[in-house]
């Protein structure tokens, strides 16, 4: 009989798992990985190498903590899903994967210590943030229409909250150019879809404007759904909000380059701060504004950073106000998720307006898009369980985000949207 060296370091032991896993994607089918896996990790009982067996014994008897088995599960788990997703035929199985911890069996069905012990930390790892991204990433993989009420299914609409909503701090490299690859590809493929649907609504309006109705001219005009969940009207407001003119005849862009170039020249930073104020404060109706906000805002930004009021303006110095008026704004982190201030605002100008002024802010310095991208996915995830006609106001702040960077931050050409703005 074969004998195995006994393995006394818990970094050893999942090395030698990691490299099996390795070794194993490239040269089995999909079909045998995941028969392996679900022996090895979910029954923890029946898989075939004996030296893997006793490493994950080894792993499993540590005293290391239960969050350190989480993080090596987590990584087995994108083992797997990294190799498989470069390949479009491969990547169902991936889906099949994370379904693999929904059927768990209790503990008290194996004899093994060991076995048993498997058996909890996995239960216990689906109850983790590793497997509610894995799940995320399941459905974004799927990426079917689903006939859930849940806010968790509408991830995939949303590629500007999959770093956030995927990975995590600790996430590889691979497993980070996956989900870039998949952000882009699905981001590329709205702006197309937002592309076509206005190209069609232009091209309907008109004909409804020259009242030459006939079936003919109507065949030629290749219909478009509206790839988002505002209704046409909802949506044909937003583009014409973000790409029209809409503070003294200027866009928002115009706006943005406007302060930049006139804030350079303020004195100091309380100076730039004042005109701050006055730059965003246009976007908030007065009705609203004059009551108490206007004043909260005003006061928030006086207090960001005091000890820097008589320094020069600089690039850092507006990455910290945008961020801290952000936090203020829509929500402080995932640890304070009190977001009463973007529910109020919400309310009262709506989330077209709402996601307007916080564009205002995030066309002042690139670093602050990804700053607002980690706020959204804060929400999300805190409402993620809840039923989409619960927070409607949720769902439509997201999809007006989704409109507004793609048409100030796509990469697909988005000219012909300045056309909505002609259509009644």
């Amino acid at each position: 009989m074969k004998r195995y060296p006994k393995i006394e370091d818990t970094s050893v032991a999942q090395q030698l798992i990691y490299d099996r896993l390795l070794e194993d994607v490239k040269n089995e089918s999909p079909d045998t990985l995941l028969e392996n896996f679900h022996s090895l990790f979910i029954e923890a009982t029946g898989y075939k190498q004996i030296e893997i067996r006793q490493a994950l014994e080894k792993i499993v008897k540590s005293k290391s903590s239960e969050e350190q088995f989480y993080l090596f599960l987590n990584r087995c788990c994108h083992i797997f899903i990294n190799h498989w997703q470069m390949q479009p035929n491969l990547q169902p199985a991936i889906v099949e994967l994370i379904g693999l911890f929904k059927n768990l069996r209790s503990p008290d069905s194996v004899y093994s210590r060991a076995s048993k012990r498997l058996r909890v930390l996995v239960k216990n790892f689906t109850q983790t943030e590793y497997y509610v991204k894995l799940q995320r990433l399941a459905t974004v993989i799927n990426n079917k229409k689903s006939n859930s009420n849940y806010v968790g299914n509408l991830i995939t609409r949303y590629p500007y909250l999959y770093e956030h909503c995927l990975l995590s701090e600790d996430s590889s490299y691979e497993a980070k150019r996956v989900i870039q690859k998949i952000q882009f590809q699905n981001q590329h493929n709205f702006e197309l879809d937002l592309s076509r649907y206005v190209t069609y609504q232009v091209r309907l309006g008109e004909v409804l404007r020259s009242k030459d109705m006939t079936q003919a001219r109507l065949q030629k005009i290749k219909p478009a759904t509206n790839p988002t969940l505002l209704s046409d009207r909802e949506l044909g407001s937003a583009l014409k909000h973000f790409i029209g003119k809409t503070e003294g005849g200027r866009t928002y862009r115009d706006l943005s380059q406007s302060f930049l170039t006139y804030s350079h020249r303020a004195p100091n930073y309380k100076s730039f701060k004042n005109n701050l104020y006055e730059y965003l404060v246009p976007s908030i109706d007065s009705r609203f504004g004059g009551h108490q906000f206007n004043n909260k805002l005003h006061k928030k930004i006086q207090n960001i950073l005091p000890h820097s009021d008589d320094q020069k303006p600089s690039d850092f110095l507006i990455l910290r106000t945008g961020c801290q008026l952000i936090n203020f704004l829509v929500v402080e982190s995932s640890r304070q998720p009190q977001h009463y201030v973007f529910v109020d605002l919400i309310t009262n100008l709506g989330p077209t307006n709402t996601v307007g002024l916080l564009l205002k802010l995030v066309l002042l310095c690139n670093k602050l898009k990804p700053y607002l991208e980690k706020r959204f996915s804060i929400l999300f995830a805190h409402y993620e369980s809840f039923s989409k006609d619960g927070v409607p106001w949720l769902i439509k702040s997201l999809e007006n985000t989704h409109v507004a960077f793609s048409v100030y931050f796509g990469k697909v050409d988005l000219s012909c949207l300045n056309q909505i703005i002609k259509i009644s």
